[in-house]
């Protein structure tokens, strides 16, 4: 199996939008940290006209070595070229093309999970890809993160059709996520499909979806890759509960503090309010008051005033004697 994943578990963090920065990847990193790093998803098109906020979506910190750029677009000569600047210019693991996001305006464009449409187009688009890589720098691993694709009795032979192509055009590794494009994060992950998948090719195969919890993680990993998105924002600790790495609880205060001051140090104030959000509308699932601590952070403008909210909750259940 190419590109680092071996037979052992082997933990990585999803790409997740406006959550897998480097200040998530700092605070998990923080805790012992996971195998591998995905970026949240790069416009290759933003890339390469260079927008105002790529330095900050291409920033390869803490561990360049641990690092997979994921890139999303509908044209695959602009991915290609993507591919290769990135490769070219900054120290990674890999490359990642987007074939699973589900959002609507990205389907509408061509781009995400609509390109499991066209199983000759995705294995062109990965050809090029490949290309592009091979030509600009040192050996790095391609991957691919899809979903099972459109609804359909013949759902899975499609599937294991459109992984072969990539396969063949030189993908080294395939995360799939077991949903159909239109449930998006409806009804439960079909993991079997993950175990019979990984049975049908040479290269290995990742599973993510549903990982709330260390224990999940362990399950679903055996000897295999699997990949944890919103449960790592939750609990930035969740890869080294399940190597048995954590015998102290974590101090859910302190966590969310050092959340914030890594924002503020590895991102632009444009994008402090929103990030912030994101990242407690997940974490906050570990207070008892959990919306009403989020709605009071979402009232502050700056992170400061994240802060003293934060700050106060806890002061008032020391007060309460909890």
């Amino acid at each position: 199996m190419g590109g680092g994943v071996t037979g052992a578990a082997h933990f990585m963090l999803a790409p997740m939008a406006e959550l897998s920065h480097r200040g998530l990847r700092e605070l998990v990193e923080g805790f012992g940290g996971c195998d591998e790093y995905f970026t949240e998803m790069i416009s290759a098109g933003a890339l390469l006209a260079g927008g105002p906020f790529e330095k900050w979506y291409v920033d390869n910190g803490p561990c360049p070595e641990k690092l997979v750029y994921q890139i999303e677009g509908h044209d695959a000569e602009t991915m290609a070229r993507a591919a290769g600047l990135l490769v070219r210019d900054k120290a990674c693991l890999g490359i990642d093309l987007n074939m699973g996001c589900a959002a609507p305006a990205i389907l509408r464009k061509g781009a995400g999970a609509a390109w499991m449409r066209d199983i000759d187009a995705a294995g062109d688009l990965a050809a090029k890809v490949k290309d592009a890589m091979t030509r600009a720098g040192p050996a790095r691993r391609l991957s691919v993160k899809l979903r099972l694709g459109l609804d359909g009795d013949a759902y899975f032979d499609y599937l294991v059709k459109f992984c072969r192509r990539l396969e063949y055009e030189g993908v080294d590794l395939i995360t799939l996520h077991p949903r159909f494009i239109h449930e998006k994060f409806r009804r439960a992950a079909r993991w079997d499909l993950v175990g019979q998948l990984r049975g049908e090719l040479r290269i290995a195969v990742a599973g993510n979806g549903d990982l709330a919890n260390a224990a999940a993680l362990r399950e679903k990993a055996g000897g295999g890759a699997v990949m944890a998105g919103r449960g790592a924002v939750q609990c930035p600790w969740i890869f080294a509960a399940a190597r048995g790495g954590m015998p102290l609880s974590p101090s859910i205060e302190e966590t969310g503090l050092r959340f914030l001051d890594l924002l503020a140090q590895y991102q632009p104030e444009e994008f402090h309010l929103s990030r912030a959000r994101r990242f407690f509308g997940f974490f906050c699932r570990n207070l008892v008051w959990a919306h009403y601590v989020f709605t009071a952070l979402c009232r502050e403008t700056a992170l400061a005033g994240m802060a003293r909210v934060w700050q106060a909750h806890f002061r008032l259940l020391a007060q309460q004697g909890g």
